[in-house]
């Protein structure tokens, strides 16, 4: 997942980090810093979708319906409209259990003193570039959605909690690690059954 991860911030991160920045008032730094943490959120989601809710085909259903790889060709006018729509849902349709998006929100916002609804705007308006992003690489992946199933358990032992903890913990510091703890816990509990 992290090399996802690495991969999408590569490709996309400057363009939505500057979007994110513009149509929600932070900062791109402060934006630059959440999206790592963002990500990992949305593709928890999907990976306890694909455990819980029907494996790989769960997971080619979302894509298949969610992923539509065009939005990468205009994140400019997809950020704008999704950070501006008062319906937008952090918690993705129960993609991310009925509250871890909010919850996530907060206790980022909390951790990094945020503005919770600044990011719980972040989050519907990101979930569709990641999708799109992974619908663009299923079509590359080896394996087809099977790729993409590994992608989200990148250490292949069928928790993505200690992928996310560790992609958040690169570059080491007192700050990933408190926010490593918050989305560990908020993980933790869209996991346990």
């Amino acid at each position: 997942m992290a090399n996802f991860i690495d991969e999408f911030m590569k490709t996309y991160g400057g363009e939505v980090t500057k979007q994110m920045a513009t149509n929600t008032g932070l900062d791109q730094n402060t934006v630059q810093a959440l999206l790592p943490k963002l990500a990992p959120l949305i593709l928890s989601g999907l990976k306890k979708q694909k455990d819980e809710r029907g494996g790989d085909a769960r997971v080619d259903h979302i894509l298949n319906k969610y992923g539509d790889p065009s939005v990468l060709d205009n994140i400019q006018d997809l950020i704008a409209s999704k950070t501006n729509d008062s319906t937008a849902d952090a918690n993705l349709g129960g993609l991310l259990g009925a509250n871890g998006g909010t919850q996530a929100a907060q206790a980022l916002g909390k951790s990094l003193n945020i503005d919770a609804s600044k990011i719980m705007k972040m989050i519907p308006a990101l979930a569709p570039i990641i999708l799109g992003a992974l619908s663009k690489k299923k079509t590359t992946a080896s394996g087809g959605i099977g790729g993409i199933g590994s992608l989200l358990d990148a250490d292949g032992d069928g928790s993505i909690i200690d992928d996310v903890a560790g992609y958040i913990l690169q570059g080491g510091g007192r700050q990933q690690t408190k926010s490593k703890n918050i989305l560990g816990s908020i993980l933790g509990g869209m996991f346990r059954r």
